[in-house]
């Protein structure tokens, strides 16, 4: 078991918490992460850029010149891909830009992600985070009292949690997700990520 500081939402000390060394204290594999990231990232492509070749243009239904005689290079058609106007040679069209990448790949990206964060001290870990209503001006003092005003911070909560996440979706340089969104580029892409105890124990139990 990895030992962490729990802080409360004033940010002072609220004891520790146990985390699962099997997701959070092991040695980052870096190449199965950016694999992983390279994977989600180009699955979020969406593949809809296109050119118009020579089928596509419209005109050039008439042979410019004859075939012979003229001195010049014989043409067909002036929408060939040579022509000002003509269609694109080799153009992109539509497609899927999606990689692959397995669950268990997947799994260990994550852990590693957050053992990673664990061990530069940027895994943030709070007893409890609730809202009786949504208060960005409370959710920007809860920031502020970690320490973390100004820097990009990722906070995930409960799926749920309506409440929390409609507190902190308007903050400048804040990414909440719920624990369903969490993937290993949004926990690497910041400069902290912050989580209660409920939801780590939730992510222990998805990982291990």
């Amino acid at each position: 078991m990895s030992s962490i500081e729990l802080k409360n939402v004033e940010g002072g000390a609220a004891g520790t918490v146990e985390l699962s060394s099997d997701v959070f204290g092991i040695e980052p594999n870096v190449p199965v992460m950016h694999q992983v990231v390279v994977a989600y990232e180009a699955s979020m492509r969406q593949g809809t850029h296109a050119t118009k070749n020579r089928h596509n243009v419209s005109g050039g239904g008439k042979k410019p010149y004859r075939q012979k005689g003229t001195g010049r290079a014989r043409q067909g058609s002036t929408r060939a891909g040579q022509w000002t106007g003509g269609g694109v040679i080799f153009g992109p069209q539509p497609h899927s830009h999606a990689l692959r990448a397995n669950n268990k790949m997947k799994k260990l990206a994550m852990r590693s992600a957050l053992s990673g964060k664990l061990a530069d001290g940027e895994l943030i870990v709070i007893d409890e985070l609730s809202f009786e209503q949504p208060s960005a001006k409370k959710a920007a003092a809860i920031i502020k009292a970690l320490g973390l005003e100004g820097k990009r911070v990722t906070l995930v909560v409960p799926d749920d949690d309506v409440v929390t996440y409609l507190a902190f979706r308007n903050l400048p340089k804040v990414t909440i997700i719920g624990t369903s969104e969490a993937n290993t580029r949004f926990i690497l892409d910041n400069a902290a990520i912050i989580m209660s105890a409920a939801v780590a124990k939730q992510l222990e139990e998805v990982l291990a």
